[in-house]
């Protein structure tokens, strides 16, 4: 496929997954790995979590992060603009549409109804992400325990999640040591 072909179809997927994905960012990530990982072979399932690992551990928003590394990954600096401008062209619009007519979408009861079933089927696709990636994701006992003691830090604490992420990444370093990633599985 030739290159500038391609760019246009990472335009246009990042503005479709955009499109049509709520919830945020974690929702998105299902989607990207349908389209790059499972449907084109353009990304592996490690360079997905590798990515989504990295976009979170940056400043700004994570989706935006992770599109700029995906279109990097698969055609270089202009592939990163190309994803990311795709990917939050999408938003934008339905920002500046939601702030024009704010004042009359404000109390509407079937506006508050649409989004709380939006915000319902959020979840689910958040849970099968997380359940498709733990594979790639989580390699070893090693893994596991960081994970358990990450998610119970988490939720039973106050923690702020960039100490939880360094924390992580300290645990991976001291108590991993040795390990590649192939000695991990």
């Amino acid at each position: 496929m030739k290159k500038g072909k391609r760019l246009l179809l990472i335009f246009v997927i990042m503005a479709k997954i955009g499109l049509f994905t709520f919830g945020g960012g974690w929702s998105i990530i299902a989607q990207m790995q349908n389209e790059f990982v499972d449907r084109r072979g353009w990304m592996t399932e490690e360079q997905l979590v590798d990515y989504m690992s990295l976009a979170k551990s940056f400043p700004g928003v994570m989706i935006i992060n992770m599109s700029v590394f995906c279109g990097y990954a698969m055609e270089g600096p202009v592939g990163a603009f190309f994803a990311a401008v795709g990917l939050s062209l999408p938003a934008l619009a339905a920002i500046a549409v939601v702030t024009y007519f704010y004042s009359s979408l404000r109390g509407n009861i079937y506006v508050a109804k649409i989004l709380n079933g939006i915000r319902s089927v959020v979840v689910p696709i958040i849970i099968s992400a997380c359940l498709r990636l733990r594979k790639t994701a989580i390699r070893g006992k090693l893994a596991w325990w960081v994970l358990v003691a990450s998610f119970l830090a988490c939720v039973l604490t106050g923690l702020n999640k960039a100490l939880i992420v360094l924390a992580g990444l300290v645990a991976g370093l001291l108590l991993g040591k040795g390990e590649s990633s192939d000695d991990l599985s």
